[in-house]
């Protein structure tokens, strides 16, 4: 089949290159947590991610292939499949950790909310495509997207995944702060959240209760809820400047530190390579978002730009909520941090973000019509 070479030529191979580096700490990352003999007997998780990536690579090829502006029609079906597949894991879902958030497909297990997210996107993007204007938006236009994220959430929530339900709606928030937002309404939704946030509480589930709580002063528990963060803390301050080197992070490699392949991997990372290499992935992370922007700066329609944006929001909140979970400035939510945390899902579904970047990036100069 006949390719416009004017793909190849715009093609982003430093935004690439960015992210197969990502995949590669991740990937070191993880052969370190596998050698504390912490997991099951079995294939150890630096594999099982080496083969998932595998799979995020077909997905990102597949994203490629097609003009982006077909996801104009799928945006909202997406969205409602999206809806579907949160309500079917409530119901046949598998329960891992007391949290109901993966639906098992056979060889391995999906989870939707990760989903969720590139869903939201599109079709946040979509909707201020198809509903843009001159001033900023007010609660009217603002209602249906906010309602439909609050719905994700609230699904999400459902599991319960709290750090997820909370991403969707950061995503929205920041979507919504990028196309514009009337003063009185900024106004307004901020007394409206002062006034609900302490009302909240009382929703909460006694664990998310605790969560918050041992945020405040995990010292009052240290051998319960706040070992976890307890832990992470002493593994990212005993890293110092330089690192304690690869495999010889006490907290890691001597079972102190909890899911340090998942949610801690950071914890992991920062013993071991201390400040400078911890510095060092955020620096990658930062240009990874930055990437975003510029690639959102440069497109050509509405679309495209929002779309950019949004999966821009996706990698910068995961990553904020990550990082300052495990060094203590935001509570433990399970928010897994992009390509360094072992997950399937996670890490097609942001290879997927990365091929959205790239594929509005080389047909930036194709205008619909």
């Amino acid at each position: 089949m006949w390719i416009d070479r004017r793909f190849i030529q715009n093609f982003n191979w430093s935004l690439l290159l960015l992210m197969i580096i990502l995949i590669s700490v991740g990937v070191i990352n993880l052969y370190s947590a596998s050698q504390a003999g912490t997991e099951a007997k079995g294939t150890p998780v630096y594999l099982k991610q080496i083969l998932l990536v595998g799979v995020g690579f077909l997905a990102l090829m597949a994203v490629l292939w097609f003009d982006y502006h077909l996801l104009l029609s799928l945006a909202y079906p997406l969205l409602g499949f999206s809806v579907f597949l949160l309500l079917t894991v409530l119901f046949v879902g598998k329960t891992v950790s007391g949290s109901q958030r993966w639906l098992p497909l056979g060889l391995f297990s999906f989870q939707p909310s990760e989903l969720a997210k590139i869903a939201l996107v599109l079709a946040l993007a979509k909707y201020f495509y198809t509903h843009e204007k001159n001033g900023r938006y007010g609660f009217r236009e603002l209602a249906l997207p906010f309602g439909l994220a609050l719905l994700l959430a609230g699904l999400i929530m459902k599991q319960p995944d709290l750090g997820t339900a909370v991403l969707l709606l950061l995503i929205c928030f920041s979507v919504f702060f990028f196309v514009g937002v009337a003063g009185k309404t900024l106004i307004v939704s901020f007394s409206g959240l002062a006034v609900l946030m302490p009302i909240s509480w009382f929703f909460l589930k006694d664990y998310q209760k605790k969560r918050v709580l041992i945020f405040l002063q995990p010292e009052t528990d240290p051998l319960g809820a706040g070992y976890h963060i307890l832990q992470s803390k002493i593994a990212v301050g005993s890293g110092g400047i330089w690192g304690k080197g690869f495999l010889k992070g006490t907290q890691g490699q001597l079972r102190f530190l909890p899911e340090h392949h998942t949610d801690f991997a950071f914890s992991l990372l920062a013993e071991e390579w201390g400040f400078l290499g911890a510095l060092l992935v955020v620096t990658l992370f930062l240009l990874l978002v930055l990437w975003a922007l510029n690639i959102a700066r440069q497109s050509r329609d509405r679309f495209a730009m929002l779309t950019a944006y949004g999966i821009g929001a996706v990698f910068f909140w995961q990553s904020v909520i990550n990082i300052g979970m495990v060094v203590g400035l935001v509570p433990v939510v399970g928010v897994p941090l992009p390509f360094i945390s072992y997950g399937g899902s996670s890490v097609i579904v942001s290879m997927i973000g990365i091929g959205l970047l790239l594929n509005i990036h080389m047909r930036r100069f194709v205008i619909q019509s």
